[in-house]
Parts: structure tokens; sequence; C-alpha cells
């Protein structure tokens, strides 16, 4: 229990003082789609109304827990979409805790009736408050007794900071494949509370992600099969973090199983992450869960994870899967999954 404990205050350090650490993920990133790419809001032509809650390490005794909330619809005047996305963070009961408003919009470029490109740019305004009672220090532990000396560190005098922050990204559609690229972080902000130390920069974060959408069974007549089956790829870098999410969603009519890896390139596989949803046309729940595989495993309890999302609107489909909006003004949709 010890050997536990010392673990997880060791995590719980590198990620409150590593300021060049690993982003805020979630498991079902395309339920989150405006925290992904900036480019993916206006994707579903009507209002959509979307929240998610993720427990990381819900055992331990300080998980970590975010929230988001998010509304973004597409608008014909400006050729595409709007959205604003609302998220926070609470890493060790709210040690140090991320609150994050977004406002996003996206651009569409119908190239012709089978390709069409999206561009979005997303503006961040960020506030980070640091507890400081609630860390623990090196300097506070006894070997037999756990912690129980006062600590020598200083505490800053400021435990709020804020910047704002940048995102730019675009998708890429044709047919049944999508590809998708963003930059978070552009200006690299500075993520210090104390003024007098080192700047502490938040580096870049490059993502790439690109699947298809693919009609798999049999079709006799007018028998058709209604399998979907859609192979989808993650990558992410920021600075010399790498890591990769790799898998595939299988839809019939409502439901939606899904199986992924997530790898981390340096310590090799991470977790296996299954998912299972329900979809209409105006309503999505998505639950998942991430079992770990890593040397992690032992120190805490994966990560469980709940999206809903809620279509304020009816979508027609074109035989060509092509959707009508308003004046019934044709537009590509983009066939990407939605968890």
């Amino acid at each position: 229990m010890l050997k536990w404990k010392f673990t997880h205050i060791i995590i719980f350090l590198m990620s409150a003082f590593t300021m060049q650490a690993q982003d805020i993920e979630f498991s079902q990133f395309y339920a989150n789609r405006l925290y992904l790419n900036p480019a993916l809001a206006g994707a579903d032509i009507v209002p959509v109304v979307s929240f998610s809650y993720r427990n990381q390490w819900p055992t331990n005794e300080r998980p970590f827990v975010t929230y988001s909330a998010s509304y973004d619809q597409f608008v014909d005047v400006i050729n595409g979409g709007i959205g604003v996305l609302i998220l926070q963070d609470n890493q060790g009961l709210g040690a140090i805790k991320t609150t994050m408003a977004s406002g996003i919009y996206s651009y569409s470029i119908d190239i012709n009736r089978d390709f069409s490109i999206k561009t979005g740019l997303k503006v961040s305004y960020v506030q980070r408050t640091l507890d400081w009672q609630a860390l623990v220090f090196s300097d506070m532990i006894d070997p037999l007794y756990g912690v129980i000396y006062p600590s020598r560190e200083i505490q800053p005098n400021n435990l709020t900071q804020s910047y704002l922050d940048f995102s730019g990204g675009l998708v890429a559609n044709y047919k049944n494949y999508y590809f998708g690229a963003v930059i978070d972080h552009i200006s690299e902000p500075d993520q210090r509370f104390n003024p007098n130390n080192n700047p502490t920069l938040l580096p870049r974060k490059y993502t790439i992600h690109a699947g298809a959408s693919i009609p798999v069974g049999f079709s006799r007549g007018l028998l058709k099969s209604s399998y979907i089956m859609s192979p989808n790829i993650l990558y992410q870098k920021q600075d010399n973090f790498e890591q990769i999410n790799y898998g595939l969603y299988l839809s019939r009519n409502y439901w939606v199983i899904g199986g992924w890896f997530r790898q981390n390139l340096s310590f090799d596989f991470d977790a296996f992450i299954i998912l299972l949803g329900y979809q209409t046309d105006n309503f999505r729940i998505g639950y998942s869960y991430d079992y770990v595989v890593s040397k992690l495993v032992k120190t805490n309890s994966g990560a469980h994870e709940i999206s809903v999302s809620f279509l304020l609107g009816k979508i027609s489909h074109s035989r060509t899967g092509t959707r009508y909006f308003k004046r019934r003004r044709r537009i590509h949709a983009i066939r990407c999954p939605k968890f």
C-alpha cells in the first residue's frame, strides 16, 4: 500500500509541475469534436448540444475528472459552422483546476460533389488555479509513516493564472473517407504561476486523424446489410510525447460498438478502449472504458467516460449521403464517427 501511495504521489507531482505535460484527452474523441478539431464545428448541420464526463483513476484518492459542454451548428449565411465549448479539468480533486471557454468558427469549401474541405479556428480563454494545500512534496514524506512533515517549498504569490490560446484545423472528406489535421497552442502560452520563475511554455500539439466508413455484408435485391465498419487512427505529438490511437467502430441501425488501442510511442501500449453507443436522429449516448495495460495497471483503475448529445433539428438524407438544411441548399456531410 505504501508503494502505491508513493507511486501515486510521484505521478501527481509530475502532472502538477511538469508544465510541458500531455493535454487533456478524451477516449471518445469524435463525441468531443470541437475539442478535437475546430473544423468539425457544424458537421451535423443542425444545432447540437453535447456533454461529456471523464473520470480517470476513479478508485484513487485523487482522480482526474474532466467535464465538457458544447454547442455548434451550421450557418448558411457564413457558409460555415459556429461553436462554443466549455471545459473544466480537475487534477487531484482540484489541486490544479483548468477552466477553458472557447469560441469556434469553421468554413466549408465544396470542391465537387464527392470532395469537400472544412477549415476551422478556435480561440480559447484558459484559467488555471492552484490549491497549494492539496499538494504533496517530497520533503513531506516519511518512509514509514507517509505524509507527516510540513514542506519547505515556497508558495507562489499568485495561485491563479490566465491566458489566451489558439488552435487551427482542417478536415477533408472524399466519398467515404475523411482526414483531419490540427495544431493546438499555436502561440505556446506561458503557464507559470510565479512571474519570477523562468517561462513554462505550453508546447504546440499536432494531431492527425483519419478514417473511413465502409458498408459490409451483402446486397440481394431489396435486401441489404445495414452494417457499417469504420476503421480509424489518431496520432498526436506534443513536445517529446507521441501517442497513437487505432481501432474501429462497427455500427448497425441504432447501435455502435468500438475498440481501440492507445499506444504511447515511448512506453509501448498504454490502454485498450472499449465503447458502446446508441444513436437516433435526435439523440446519442456513449460509454467507454479505458483498460490499462501499461505498468500503471497496478496503480490505477482505468477511466470511465460518458458522452450525451442532443440534435435540435431534423436532418434529411439523400441517396448519396448529402444532407439538406433550410432552403434545401446542398451541403456535404463529414462522414466521421459520432463517438
